[in-house]
């Protein structure tokens, strides 16, 4: 095993911050959807992105001091970052997004949901999870920074006024054959 000098453990930190903010943009423009369900599809490109940024995070050095040095970068760089969304609203929303308006007053968002990659059945079967049978039962479904969604149902005749809220996390619904 051999020394490594200070310029060198300043290169792997700097890969390493570059690569995190790549990927990190990245996951961000993915949407918030892809966050809130890991499918076997996504598990796997999980993985294999961490093994193609691997080589570029440390570059040709593969000891151990090269691999603590950019595990640290990673923890330190995500430290930071948690606490720039603690006091920078603009950097939050950068960083994790806004809610997605997906019903509203009854009427579904085509917009967002195009924007969101998300089909009207598997709104529809997240609107049957929250027990509302239709989109004219809800007052309200929102896709929230965390990949679930939100859904304040309409509040029925005779009954006490109150709306109905609930949040469940996003599922992916594949179809059934016939």
């Amino acid at each position: 095993m051999h020394a490594l000098h200070w310029p060198a453990l300043l290169e792997i930190a700097a890969r390493t911050a570059i690569v995190y903010v790549a990927l990190l943009v990245g996951v961000r423009l993915a949407g918030k959807r892809e966050i809130g369900q890991l499918t076997p599809f996504d598990l796997v490109v999980l993985l294999l992105i961490s093994n193609a940024v691997q080589n570029a995070m440390t570059g040709p050095d593969t000891s151990l001091t090269g691999g603590i040095v950019s595990a640290a970068t990673l923890l330190l760089i995500n430290s930071a970052i948690a606490q720039a969304r603690l006091y920078s609203a603009p950097f939050r929303r950068f960083v994790e997004g806004i809610p997605i308006v997906l019903v509203n007053h009854g009427e579904i968002q085509f917009r967002n949901l195009r924007k969101e990659k998300m089909t009207i059945e598997e709104l529809e079967a997240v609107l049957r999870e929250h027990e509302a049978k239709s989109v004219d039962q809800v007052e309200l479904a929102m896709l929230e920074v965390d990949g679930s969604v939100s859904v304040i149902r309409k509040q029925s005749e005779g009954s006490s006024g109150r709306l109905v809220h609930s949040r469940r996390p996003l599922t992916h619904h594949s179809k059934r054959p016939n």
